[in-house]
C-alpha cells in the first residue's frame, strides 16, 4: 500500500498518487478501485478530495464511473502526448475558469445596466491596450486581457463584486498564463477572441444584458473546452 500523505495535499497531488499505483499495475484495466472512504483513509485525505482526484482521472478517459457499481480503470496511463504534469495544470486552469463564469457573466449582465460614459469609455480604453499587448510579452497580453473584464466588472458598480474579482485577478493571472503556455493561443489565433471582446463591450455599452450575458458565457464556454479537449 502506498505510505499516506503526510501534508494537507491538493486533489491533484492525490491523483498524482493514484495515477503512480495505476501506472505500477495496482489496478489493470477493467478493475473496480475501492471506495472513497478506503482511498481517503490510504492517502491521508478527505473524501472530497478523493473525489476530485477522481474526476480529475475521469475526464482523461484514465477511470469510468458506474451508477451504483462504483468507478473502474480505463487505462492506466493518460493518452500519448498528453503528461500528467499538463494533465494537471490543464485542470488547474479549468477551474479557474468555471470560477471567471461565475463572477463575469452575472457582471456582464449588471454592467449593461448600470454602466455610465466614464466605464465605457475606460471599457475601449482597455480593449485599444489589449489590441496593442498583444505584440509585446505573455504577460503583458494576459494582463492587458484582464483589464478588460476588470472594466466590465467595475462597470457593474456593485463593490463587493469588485473587490471579489481583485483578489481573484493574482490567481487568474497566473492560470491564463498556463493557458497560453498549454494551448499555445497566441500563436494559433492572431486575434485571440478581438471581436468577441469588441462584442462583450459594445453590448454592455448598448445596454443590451441579453447579448452581454450570451457573449460572456460564449466566451468562457469556449476556453473552458478548450482546456479540457
Amino acid at each position: 500500500m502506498a505510505a499516506p500523505l503526510r501534508r494537507n495535499l491538493l486533489a491533484d497531488q492525490a491523483a498524482d498518487l493514484l495515477l503512480r499505483r495505476l501506472a505500477a499495475g495496482e489496478w489493470e484495466v477493467g478493475a473496480k478501485l475501492p471506495g472513497e472512504t478506503t482511498l481517503a483513509a490510504e492517502l491521508g485525505v478527505g473524501r472530497s478530495t478523493v473525489r476530485e482526484a477522481l474526476r480529475m482521472l475521469g475526464g482523461q478517459g484514465l477511470l469510468r464511473a458506474r451508477q451504483g457499481a462504483g468507478v473502474f480503470v480505463e487505462r492506466t496511463e493518460p493518452a500519448r502526448g498528453e503528461g500528467w504534469e499538463s494533465v494537471l495544470r490543464a485542470e488547474t486552469v479549468a477551474a479557474v475558469v468555471e470560477v471567471r463564469n461565475a463572477i463575469e457573466v452575472e457582471a456582464a449582465r449588471l454592467a449593461a445596466g448600470r454602466a455610465d460614459e466614464e466605464d465605457v469609455r475606460a471599457m475601449r480604453v482597455a480593449l485599444d491596450r489589449r489590441g496593442e499587448a498583444f505584440a509585446e510579452g505573455d504577460r503583458e497580453f494576459v494582463e492587458a486581457d484582464i483589464a478588460v473584464h476588470r472594466a466590465v466588472i467595475v462597470a457593474a458598480h456593485n463593490p463587493v463584486l469588485t473587490e471579489l474579482f481583485e483578489t481573484f485577478v493574482p490567481r487568474l493571472t497566473d492560470a491564463m498564463l498556463e493557458l497560453v503556455d498549454l494551448l499555445g493561443v497566441r500563436d494559433s489565433d492572431p486575434d485571440l477572441d478581438a471581436d468577441g471582446h469588441l462584442a462583450l463591450v459594445d453590448a454592455v455599452a448598448s445596454g443590451d444584458a441579453d447579448a452581454a450575458v450570451a457573449i460572456s458565457r460564449a466566451h468562457l464556454e469556449s476556453m473552458l473546452a478548450a482546456v479540457r479537449r
